[in-house]
Formats: C-alpha cells, structure tokens, sequence
C-alpha cells in the first residue's frame, strides 16, 4: 500500500474519532446511530494509524507529501 494520507489529515481524522469516542461514552450519542459512528471512528483511527485510504485511491486523492 502506497501511503496516500499527509500529517494534517489524519490529525484531523484522529480529532474526529476521539470526538465521537467522547460523545458514545458520555451517552450524548446512543443507539445504532451510536454504534455506527463508533464504526465510523474506528476505520478513521485504523486509516490514520496505517497512512492509507482506501476511498482516496478510489477518488485519485493524494494528501501526502513526498520526498522526491
């Protein structure tokens, strides 16, 4: 796998996941659509951790800067 995410972006991804995470355990969100988000968190923590996003390839997006 190509890396395909820069630094800023999965910053931010990692600031949505904890946001959600925050917001199931305080119970503000509950319920499937809790459940869903805490997904939702989870593939954006994993796509963060790995520097890889699928649907960017899928779209042609590249945030990543690189060394040439």
């Amino acid at each position: 796998m190509k890396k395909n995410m820069g630094t800023a972006d999965k910053m931010i991804r990692l600031i949505i996941a904890v946001a959600i995470a925050v917001l199931y355990f305080t119970n503000i969100i509950s319920g499937t659509l809790g459940i869903a988000l805490l997904v939702f968190a989870g593939i954006f923590v994993a796509t963060s951790l790995i520097s890889f996003c699928p649907l960017y390839t899928i779209l042609g997006i590249n945030t990543c800067s690189t060394k040439r």
